[in-house]
């Protein structure tokens, strides 16, 4: 089994930041990547940021360009988001998710339970 545990949301005022965490643990072999997603109410879970173990090339959503940065510790398993100049629509639950081959040497995507984050004046 591999869990995923996310920290660090919370309530901040527009064109604050928040960093973002998500430690990975249990039975990894090795992280092909990790990234977020969010999902705000009423809304679809969206993509947001992704960072690739093996060389950390990243990917971003539009939305987010210029404003997030993804970067992770591999020693640790652990991935971050740093979140700046943040905007009341990036008012959402941020989700954790990794590409993972277990110990067993199978592949699964796993999920962590989710953070808030809320701007707002």
């Amino acid at each position: 089994q591999v869990q995923l545990v996310e920290s660090g949301g919370g309530l901040v005022q527009p064109g604050g930041s928040l960093r973002l965490s998500c430690a990975a643990s249990g039975s990894i072999f090795s992280i092909t990547h990790m990234g977020w997603y969010r999902q705000a109410p009423g809304q679809q879970r969206d993509f947001v940021a992704r960072i690739f173990s093996g060389g950390g090339s990243t990917n971003y959503a539009d939305s987010v360009k210029g404003r997030f940065t993804i970067s992770r510790d591999n020693a640790k398993n652990t991935v971050y988001l740093q979140m700046n100049s943040l905007k009341p629509e990036d008012t959402a639950v941020y989700y954790c998710d990794a590409l993972v081959v277990t110990t067993s040497r199978s592949q699964f995507y796993y999920w962590g339970q989710g953070t808030p984050v809320t701007v707002s004046s």
